[in-house]
């Protein structure tokens, strides 16, 4: 991905954030499990430390290092084929430190059947430095419940291994986070096995660099009989400053299918 662009950015395409709740969302693939076909405690908790993180790096807007967590006890397994879900909260803010609850969840997408595997305190702390600025921001308000039409919205970090020698992250990378945030949305909708039956035209209008947080929204367009129609809008966030820059859209069908892979009809569900 080159630096240019035939769409420029307008000033819509750019914005700020300053709430610092993060839910990462992925799935359990044949890689992520062991010979039993369950998720890989080393998965979960690279997920958790992850998502402490970006948690705290949004809030405080400073490098972070993880100083420290709490034991942390599996009470259920995660199976290949469902949805795991990664929430951090704030619950300490210090000077220089602060501590994120990290609670993961499965979910078996068609069922929709979700169970809590693990939770962990993590503490981080702020590396001092030039971009740091201390003392920290204050404990936040608690965030409103999350409203039943929200659009999905997902978080992944951009690392040296997604990126091109300019340091941007591979278009192919982004493509392929935009398709799994358009499955996970849909089938989330219908509770029924889906494919992607197309996907529409993508422009790329920024670069998205590396270090850089993703979020990814979903959101039903139209729905048939057998298909729905998903957008999914990708946006690039610098965690130091909290300038968010929309880098893409993209339209995707998806439809319901058998056990045979026939179109089925559905009748929409809520998330």
């Amino acid at each position: 991905m080159s630096s240019d662009y035939l769409i420029a950015p307008t000033p819509e395409d750019t914005q700020t954030f300053a709430d610092s709740s993060v839910r990462l969302i992925d799935m359990i693939f044949p890689g992520d499990t062991n010979h039993h076909g369950t998720l890989f405690g080393g998965v979960a908790l690279a997920h958790m430390d992850k998502v402490a993180f970006l948690t705290a790096t949004r809030h405080g807007r400073a490098p972070f290092v993880t100083a420290r967590s709490e034991r942390i006890d599996f009470t259920a397994p995660g199976f290949s084929g469902e949805m795991v879900e990664v929430h951090g909260t704030l619950t300490r803010v210090g000077n220089s430190s602060l501590d994120v609850e990290v609670n993961v969840i499965a979910e078996e997408l068609v069922s929709g059947e979700r169970r809590n595997l693990t939770r962990g305190l993590f503490t981080m702390v702020a590396r001092k430095g030039p971009d740091t600025r201390l003392p920290l921001p204050p404990m936040p308000a608690p965030a409103p419940e999350p409203d039943e039409d929200e659009p999905l919205r997902m978080v992944e970090m951009v690392f040296p291994t997604s990126t091109n020698h300019h340091g941007n992250l591979f278009g192919g990378d982004a493509m392929k986070m935009m398709g799994k945030a358009a499955f996970i949305a849909a089938t989330r909708h219908c509770r029924e096995i889906v494919v992607m039956a197309s996907s529409d035209r993508i422009d790329f209008t920024s670069p998205i660099r590396e270090g850089s947080m993703i979020e990814l929204v979903s959101r039903i367009r139209m729905t048939g009989r057998s298909s729905m129609l998903v957008e999914v809008e990708l946006w690039a966030e610098e965690l130091l400053s909290g300038l968010r820059s929309h880098a893409a859209t993209a339209r995707y069908t998806m439809v319901a299918v058998d056990k045979d892979g026939r179109p089925k009809h559905f009748a929409p569900t809520r998330a």
